[in-house]
């Protein structure tokens, strides 16, 4: 496998990763924050939440740098 087969893979699976990761994410969820009052507080985010936010963080860093290698690095 070339290089620019195994970013490509890691684009495609971090961008799926971190498509299903935001859509577990409960912020702002309800059907009243669409049109701005959503009537929630805002509060730390703990235990399973603080964690896929951070997982989300994390695949997009791995996104953005795999697209920037891609560019970088010559065919």
């Amino acid at each position: 496998m070339s290089l620019d087969t195994i970013l490509q893979l890691i684009m495609i699976i971090s961008a799926g990763l971190m498509i299903v990761a935001i859509l577990l994410q409960q912020r702002g969820a309800t059907l009243g924050a669409g049109f701005g009052s959503s009537g929630e507080l805002y509060t730390a985010r703990r235990g399973v939440d603080k964690n896929l936010f951070e997982v989300t963080i994390v695949l997009a860093v791995i996104f953005v740098v795999s697209i920037l290698a891609g560019f970088l690095i010559p065919s």
